[in-house]
């Protein structure tokens, strides 16, 4: 294992140290390791909050400020963060307005926010709505799920409902449009690589040198099947084909399109992903309305791709081109 580390125990802890001396404009609560706004919490606003294991970075204290997340929670490297946590993230960011939790479909995830939703509500009175993600069509369930996993539409979510709530819609109104985004939303990656946990030391599993997995999960969890390595047109109809046909999208339909680095891909080769990713849709009569690409939900070093589309009107488009400013999303300033 070679990483930029110090100890392996103290990465997460470390890194936020390095994201509050990065970003002046983002607070970091050390002890329940949350990062925030330094504006929050906003009277009137409605607060969203996000958050997860580590290691998938920008996801999610990336996407902290101006149009995305009022706080996002940091778990360990592939950990769930605890309820006190979500909690502690949930009251510094109620403006009175009410908070929404942005949640991932992993059982650690889903019972500890649902645990804090509960405890804002007896200790504060903060009314909480939580929407979760379910967007990859690889697996029905797995290990570290009941259901679909929640995956790229995350991003494109906390993006869309930030501007709605930045807008001053309400609770309700803003929780409906992030379930629209994941009701329109489908995602599916495959892996070249394993990623490598600090704490472990060891790959998560093994992959052959010509072997990559369709259908991986952001944890390393296994996928539809183990195949031979392909070039990246074929790899691109692998993980479209699902897409394509599970929601359906169909001819005439707009979508916002993610190309998406699982943490070990250059940006080059995302940018040849995309243009057959634009070219099957083209052949299918979906025309890319917006496009985003680089590595927005990572897995480590993972060297791979996801790739996630959601199919769009005119009111997700203008809640996408809203001015957004965080670490990781900037447009419109």
């Amino acid at each position: 294992m070679k990483k930029l580390i110090n100890n392996p125990n103290d990465v997460v802890a470390e890194a936020l140290l390095g994201v509050e001396a990065a970003h002046p404009d983002l607070l970091v609560d050390h002890a329940n390791k949350v990062v925030y706004r330094g504006d929050a919490p906003k009277p009137g606003k409605v607060g969203i909050i996000s958050g997860g294991g580590s290691g998938h970075e920008p996801l999610h204290g990336g996407y902290v400020g101006l149009g995305m997340l009022d706080a996002a929670c940091a778990g360990e490297v592939f950990t769930s963060p605890v309820p006190d946590q979500m909690l502690a993230a949930t009251k510094i960011v109620d403006g009175g307005a009410g908070v929404l939790h942005v949640v991932k479909n992993y059982t650690g995830d889903v019972m500890n926010f649902e645990m804090a939703a509960e405890l804002a509500a007896a200790e504060t009175g903060a009314n909480v709505v939580s929407v979760v993600t379910d967007d990859d069509v690889a697996v029905q369930d797995s290990t570290w799920t009941a259901g679909r996993r929640g995956v790229g539409v995350t991003v494109l979510l906390e993006k869309i409902a930030g501007a709605a709530a930045e807008e001053g819609r309400d609770l309700e109104a803003v929780a409906a449009v992030a379930r629209k985004v994941n009701a329109q939303g489908r995602s599916m990656g495959v892996a070249l690589t394993s990623c490598t946990v600090p704490a472990v030391g060891s790959p998560t599993f093994e992959l052959g040198e010509d072997e990559m997995e369709v259908g991986v999960g952001i944890h390393g969890e296994p996928g539809r099947r183990r195949v031979p390595l392909a070039p990246a047109k074929e790899i691109a109809e692998m993980i479209l084909e699902p897409i394509l046909s599970d929601l359906p999208f169909g001819s005439g339909d707009a979508v916002i399109a993610l190309v998406n680095g699982l943490g070990g891909t250059p940006l080059i080769e995302l940018y040849v992903m995309y243009n057959e990713v634009n070219k099957i849709l083209s052949q299918h009569g979906v025309s890319v309305a917006r496009s985003l690409v680089g590595s927005y939900i990572t897995s480590l070093e993972m060297a791979g791709s996801s790739v996630t589309l959601l199919k769009a009107d005119d009111e997700l488009l203008s809640l996408w081109d809203a001015p957004v400013s965080t670490p990781a999303l900037r447009w419109g300033i």
